[in-house]
């Protein structure tokens, strides 16, 4: 059963966002907006699931299964999906400290936070796969050369002309941070549960 709660995850941000794109106008209000998502707190939760257009769902969508196929490998446990989880909302809320942002839409803050959790995780050998040192060290060293490469902390939003959207690189940064963050606080819990475990035993 290990990975389950992860992959229930997966499959909710998939499904989700697809019942999103079949009802373009009424999921304009589940969008996340800088001035009033405090009078809708719920965006902070469901903006994941909106896309600014059909290539935005697309590359979020297999950005999701590449993840979802990794995931059944690795089998990310319970302590994973609760650091990914929270760090759902966080992810997209503290895009609110860059003016240059107003709203933000999509899986790829949330995906980069997954990421960084499982990183963290295999860096402390906290999932039993061969060499998890080294799959952390290669998949925290992917993320953080494509922050340095984005420097999204001086450029938080930017155009893609390719898809006619802007891009919120700040989401990617954020979400980053915020799976680094929570996956060290939630490894640590893990541990000091195994051993009070342990103990009783």
């Amino acid at each position: 059963t290990r990975g389950r709660d992860w992959l229930i995850l997966c499959g909710l941000h998939g499904v989700a966002s697809m019942l999103g794109w079949w009802g373009p106008e009424q999921v304009q209000s589940l969008v996340w907006r800088v001035d009033d998502w405090d009078q809708r707190w719920w965006t902070i939760w469901s903006t994941a699931w909106v896309h600014a257009n059909t290539p935005h769902l697309i590359a979020n969508q297999m950005a999701l299964g590449l993840l979802t196929a990794f995931s059944w490998v690795v089998r990310p446990d319970r302590a994973c999906a609760v650091a990914w989880f929270l760090a759902w909302p966080i992810t997209y809320l503290t895009v609110a400290w860059w003016p240059q942002v107003g709203h933000v839409t999509g899986l790829a803050g949330l995906i980069h936070a997954a990421l960084a959790v499982v990183a963290v995780h295999l860096l402390l050998q906290r999932l039993p796969v061969p060499q998890a040192r080294r799959w952390g060290l290669l998949l925290g060293g992917l993320l953080l050369g494509k922050l340095v490469i984005e420097q999204a902390w001086s450029r938080p939003v930017v155009w893609d002309g390719v898809n006619d959207m802007s891009v919120v690189q700040a989401a990617w940064f954020s979400g980053t941070v915020a799976g680094a963050v929570l996956g060290l606080l939630t490894a640590w819990g893990a541990r000091l549960l195994d051993r009070q475990r342990q103990r009783l035993h």
